[in-house]
């Protein structure tokens, strides 16, 4: 093993490595402004707070760049803070995974590996056919998907009340008018 061990050959695995003082006089090599130069923002106490991408006031690259298009304002769906997520889940894979006359809710296509949380909502979508007769427990479903699970004789249940859409043009169109188009004045017009 070499020299036996003892006091006067005792040291540290590894290296003590000093810490670099400074402001400790000229001598020192770290005396004098203490390495941060003459003056300006960053010689003064707290100009390590300056958020990352702070040019000094003027206007910083981010905001100089072109933007894209589309919803990125913080309160903008689904975008923003209150964003909205689904698991899909469609119906060859149920097609695949359940057997007939069986029960599928969130919990059994956890089970089964087809979702990884119970926590998020899970919507059925109409990707591919269903032969077997389910009853199936979801939060949201397609059109699609809904009419393939009654074709094959199963049942949908909604844990979410689906959303009930505006029409696109509400805010030009005063209450209770409807939109009329050219044909329909010209039959009237035609018929008096």
């Amino acid at each position: 093993m070499g020299d036996e061990l003892n006091l006067s050959n005792l040291q540290p695995a590894q290296a003590r490595k000093d810490r670099k003082r400074v402001g400790r006089g000229l001598g020192s090599g770290k005396g004098r402004y203490s390495g941060r130069g003459i003056k300006g923002q960053k010689s003064r106490a707290g100009s390590h707070m300056m958020r990352a991408g702070y040019e000094g006031g003027q206007m910083p690259l981010y905001m100089r760049t072109a933007k894209l298009r589309g919803n990125t304002s913080a309160d903008a769906m689904p975008i923003g803070p209150f964003r909205t997520y689904t698991q899909p889940v469609n119906l060859r894979d149920l097609e695949a995974r359940f057997a007939a006359g069986e029960e599928v809710t969130p919990e059994s296509l956890k089970a089964k590996g087809l979702i990884r949380s119970i926590r998020k909502d899970v919507k059925l979508l109409g990707v591919g056919d269903l032969t077997k007769q389910l009853s199936i427990t979801v939060h949201g479903a397609s059109k699609t998907a809904q009419e393939k699970v009654e074709a094959a004789g199963g049942t949908l249940t909604l844990l979410r009340e689906p959303k009930i859409r505006k029409p696109k043009n509400m805010k030009r169109r005063p209450e209770g008018r409807s939109k009329v188009s050219d044909t329909e004045v010209s039959d009237t017009a035609a018929e008096d």
